[in-house]
């Protein structure tokens, strides 16, 4: 019998399921105990299968989305940061606005829960089967002037579109050469409704030209964010600093 599982199991990897091979005996197993039809072992089968594929693909995505952190909704205090609804950010859960190519704009002072909003979206993302990729801008711009050095702009922009969605998070914290907002601007005109793009800010959009130098270039940057855009500003004191001074409450009262 065992021979037999390992004749079964080898022709399943030839085809490429792996996954059905590695675990044969025990679906068959259950299949026997459960007294499943030939046809409720074959569902059994190409579930588990497509089951066990969504998993890897969702390993896969997340190593390549490159976030510092994972960060979650259920994790998100949203009767702290008042200014935005709990609900408003969960309808952003069926995911239309990446379908049609909308952007999202977080905007307000630090440590107030941009970030972990744009990261909890983009692992949200990823579970529905979206590529999603996390950068910081200044990271952002040293990739995109290293490329335009190297006369590969072109190359690392399309490989940026590769993603259903682009999280370029603190975005204004630091002023930028007008190379670096020339090469953005070329990011942010190839991605324009074809790309989907959280930004996270701690500066208004009519602050935008002072970290893009160029007034003219900022607003070319902004019109083509904001044309299919939902922005959501955010107040209140650091979100950072409250858990800071909880804990440090709570280890005193021990």
């Amino acid at each position: 019998m065992t021979a037999t599982y390992e004749l079964i199991g080898n022709k399943y990897k030839t085809l490429g399921f792996n996954n059905i091979a590695n675990t044969l005996r025990e679906l068959i197993e259950f299949a026997e105990s459960q007294e499943l039809s030939f046809l409720q072992f074959a569902e059994l089968i190409a579930t588990k299968e497509i089951e066990r594929r969504n998993e890897n693909r969702k390993k896969l995505y997340l190593k390549k989305a490159k976030f510092p952190a994972i960060k979650t909704l259920e994790e998100f205090d949203f009767s702290y940061q008042t200014t935005i609804k709990k609900k408003q950010i969960i309808s952003l859960l069926d995911f239309t606005w990446i379908d049609n190519r909308d952007n999202l704009v977080f905007y307000g002072p630090s440590g107030i829960g941009k970030s972990h909003l744009g990261i909890a979206l983009g692992v949200k993302a990823i579970d529905k089967g979206y590529k999603v990729l996390f950068i910081n801008s200044n990271n952002l711009m040293e990739e995109l002037d290293l490329a335009g050095m190297k006369n590969l702009l072109k190359q690392k922009i399309k490989s940026f579109c590769k993603y259903d969605l682009l999280i370029f998070d603190e975005m204004g914290y630091l002023p930028w050469q007008k190379k670096s907002v020339f090469n953005f601007f070329q990011l942010i005109n190839s991605l324009y409704e074809h790309r989907s793009v959280i930004i996270t800010t701690n500066k208004p959009f009519s602050e935008w030209g002072e970290f893009f130098i160029d007034e003219t270039a900022a607003t070319a940057i902004i019109d083509r964010i904001i044309h299919h855009c939902h922005i959501f500003p955010m107040s209140g004191e650091s979100y950072r600093l409250k858990m800071q001074l909880d804990k440090q409450n709570s280890g005193g009262n021990l």
